[in-house]
């Protein structure tokens, strides 16, 4: 079983930025960042294979980067140019298994963080 945290989240003004970061207490291969916000189902933000190839959703729209740290087990997701549409908790997943290139973009994600708040003020 693998656990994630995430850290990272809080208040931003629009056009602000941040950085969200998501451990893995284990080896992880597809790793992706969801978002929920209130009264809106979750989707994904973006994902990364061990590889490192991405994807990303349409409305990230060139201003979020998501990475990664094999060696720390960790994910990031640098948001940059935030909006106040992009207020949600913001989740980690991770996949103990699987190669693809670039990730697919429905996929079954074995584990998932609690979340951290992301409220961008207008």
């Amino acid at each position: 079983q693998v656990q994630l945290v995430e850290s990272g989240g809080g208040l931003a003004q629009a056009g602000g930025s941040l950085r969200l970061s998501c451990a893995a207490s284990g080896r992880t291969f597809i790793m992706g960042w969801f978002r929920q916000a209130p009264g809106k189902e979750r989707e994904i933000v973006a994902s990364i294979s061990r590889n490192r190839v991405t994807r990303y959703a349409d409305f990230v729209q060139g201003r979020f980067t998501i990475s990664r740290d094999n060696a720390k087990n960790t994910v990031y997701l640098q948001m940059n140019a935030l909006k106040p549409e992009d207020t949600a908790v913001y989740i980690c997943a991770a996949k103990d298994a699987g190669s693809w290139d670039p990730p697919p973009a429905t996929l079954d994600y074995d584990y998932w963080g609690q979340g951290t708040q992301v409220t961008v003020s207008s």
